[in-house]
């Protein structure tokens, strides 16, 4: 097995610890005194394995324990969970809280108390979307200067989109400032502690409650760039260039496959592509590959997710019968055979609506189900019918054991006595409302599967390309890094304009593109890094990332072999299937059925004899010939409508 420890990750870590050490001693501060920041959480255990390793039981400051095996070491923390562990902190009232299951129902609020319940639709979810960007510019300011912060903030939005024409702009601009302003957050406690040393390792891009810290605390903050730490040269870089995405995704398989046969373990899989990585993952576990997925994705994208808002889809009262089986065959309360045999019925009556479906037993049962998720109520009572609804359908039992299915229950407050937290939501919600307030919190929420042990041999490790970064990592692969997915100048998030962005303290498009930059320069200096992309997508040609083109023009790196390896399959000739069907006896035989057996017997088998067809569609879309016929009655409407009744020009 390849060894990792030597890798520049490593030794950034011993030379950051080093230079701790070093001011530490300078200033006589204990260890337990002092704060290190890192950039993200992964990087904690890191930092304590190098200060661990540099520790040694003769160092000065390594005071043993009554056990001695554990030294003393100061606190590696993240914001967050510094933040956290100081305690301290409540939310409240209109707090943002960056819970969408919150702040949907809070920007509602905001809106209508502004004089724009008219278009709380369509300003609802900029509005929380806009707050939720300056939250963490919000959090950086001291308690005691947010509220003024946002007021000189809104007033400037507000002298920026004077025109009548932005009218809406400018009104959600200053609601998601003022919201944000006025706002409480966990971190708040963190402006009160006093270390006597605050060590801030910067990573790709500045964390602005970091900046904030510093010019709070002072000359007890030390800065210390961790990307600058490990400047080495490239590492051993293969480039592949894939044909289309499935090509792409076997290609990142087989070169995951290729590192951990190699002992090179463990290795990046940088998630520049979400669906992309989710083929790769699914690749990967047919394999038997341990992986470790950091990033996740969307809960809506859940199977868990979906069967829930089948059942919302299938309660509005027009609701199509293929909307209705759709929720029916995710139910396992209703049995299987009854369901099938139901729906052959309900296909060859072409019934397209599920309220002029045939009255059966079946039919009142999904309805007594249904029935109780028509009528408008409050968010709890909302709540409360869905979680009764999902138990009578025999979905909730099938969402407790599914770790997805725990997280949607977690994030609707599905669990009983959770829908109490909405007690103070006496408004009352349509159908459409409740199942809109659904999708935008299933659409914030991220689900991250379960993790194997990180020591597990021969893992692999979904991330960030920014979150290389401090990592001892033995390979790397980067798929997606073409023109769309590794943008070489990446489009800022949000609404905001570029101005706006300035105004308001966010990173410019020449931050975004220089942090970019950074983390990409980062990437090549691992041992061994293979880089794909793909030359179409959708029909369409595709180039590579300006970055890889900026690569093969400095470097002129050859492009790699197919790492794909094909295996030789012995050709074993299969003996052709002599069916027969004396049980299925035919008594009459149509011009037509013998036809069928005159050009081929299987066609008879399966069409007269097994009476295998097609299911008849309940909803088929329009083709040209409809609209066609559509038009000629229209027009022939109209002139035979024109002779009886003619029109006077006047």
């Amino acid at each position: 097995t390849e060894i990792v420890n030597n890798h520049h990750a490593v030794q950034a870590w011993d030379h950051v610890v080093c230079l701790i050490r070093a001011e530490m001693a300078r200033r006589g501060v204990h260890p337990t005194r002092t704060v290190v920041l890192v950039p993200y959480a992964q990087l904690m255990q890191q930092a304590r394995s190098a200060w661990l390793r540099s520790a040694g039981s003769d160092a000065p400051d390594a005071a043993l324990h009554s056990d001695g095996t554990v030294f003393f070491m100061p606190r590696f923390e993240t914001t967050m969970n510094w933040s956290h562990s100081l305690g301290g902190f409540e939310p409240a009232g209109d707090d943002l809280r960056l819970d969408a299951a919150r702040d949907v129902l809070t920007a509602a609020s905001l809106l209508s108390r502004a004089g724009l319940a008219a278009h709380e639709n369509v300003l609802g979810s900029r509005l929380m979307e806009a707050a939720w960007s300056v939250a963490r510019l919000a959090a950086a300011q001291p308690p005691a200067n947010r509220v003024q912060w946002g007021l000189q903030l809104g007033a400037a939005l507000a002298a920026d989109l004077q025109a009548p024409v932005f009218a809406m702009e400018a009104a959600t601009a200053r609601l998601a400032v003022a919201w944000a302003a006025s706002s409480g957050y966990p971190s708040d406690p963190v402006f009160a502690a006093t270390p006597d040393l605050l060590v801030l390792l910067e990573g790709f891009q500045a964390e602005p409650l970091s900046q904030a810290l510093q010019q709070c605390l002072g000359e007890r903050v030390l800065t210390l760039p961790l990307a600058s730490s490990a400047a080495n040269g490239l590492g051993q870089i293969a480039l592949h260039e894939a044909l289309d995405a499935e090509d792409e995704a076997q290609r990142t398989c087989a070169c995951v496959l290729t590192h951990l046969a190699a002992g090179r373990s463990p290795v990046a899989l940088v998630a520049q592509d979400r669906v992309l990585t989710r083929r790769v993952r699914a690749l990967l576990a047919g394999r038997g590959v341990p992986v470790r997925d950091e990033t996740g994705w969307k809960l809506s994208t859940t199977r868990a997710a979906a069967g829930l808002m089948s059942l919302l889809r299938a309660s509005v009262w027009n609701a199509s019968t293929d909307a209705v089986l759709d929720w029916l065959k995710n139910a396992p309360a209703f049995e299987s055979p009854a369901l099938t045999k139901a729906e052959a019925r309900w296909r060859k009556l072409g019934v397209r609506e599920w309220r002029a479906v045939p009255r059966e037993a079946l039919v009142a049962q999904a309805n007594d189900v249904l029935g109780a998720l028509q009528a408008p109520k409050p968010l709890a009572s909302w709540l409360a019918a869905l979680r009764v609804a999902l138990q009578a359908g025999g979905q909730w039992q099938t969402l407790l054991p599914d770790p997805a299915g725990a997280a949607v229950l977690d994030a609707l407050r599905l669990r009983e006595g959770d829908e109490l937290e909405f007690a103070d939501v006496a408004a009352r919600m349509s159908l459409s409302e409740f199942t809109g307030w659904v999708s935008q919190t299933l659409e914030a929420a991220n689900f991250l599967p379960e993790h194997p042990a990180p020591t597990l041999p021969g893992q692999v490790v979904i991330l960030p390309l920014s979150q290389l970064l401090g990592r001892a990592l033995a390979a790397v692969v980067l798929p997606g890094c073409d023109e769309v997915r590794l943008p070489v100048s990446p489009e800022p998030p949000g609404a905001w304009t570029p101005e706006q962005r300035a105004l308001l303290g966010l990173p410019s498009r020449a931050e975004l593109a220089a942090a970019a930059r950074a983390a990409w320069r980062y990437a090549l200096q691992f041992p061994h890094v293979d880089v794909l992309w793909r030359q179409s997508e959708g029909g369409e040609h595709l180039m590579s990332s300006g970055f890889v083109q900026e690569l093969r023009l400095s470097q002129a790196p050859a492009l790699a072999d197919d790492p794909c390896v094909l295996r030789p399959i012995t050709a074993q000739p299969g003996a052709m299937p002599r069916p027969t069907g004396q049980a299925l006896s035919v008594t009459r035989l149509s011009s037509t059925a013998y036809e069928d057996l005159r050009r081929c017997p299987y066609r008879f088998f399966a069409l007269r004899q097994l009476r295998l067809q097609e299911s008849d569609e309940l909803d088929t879309e329009l083709g040209k010939r409809d609209f066609g016929n559509w038009l000629h009655s229209v027009l022939h409407h109209f002139h035979e409508t024109l002779k009886v009744t003619p029109a006077h020009d006047l």
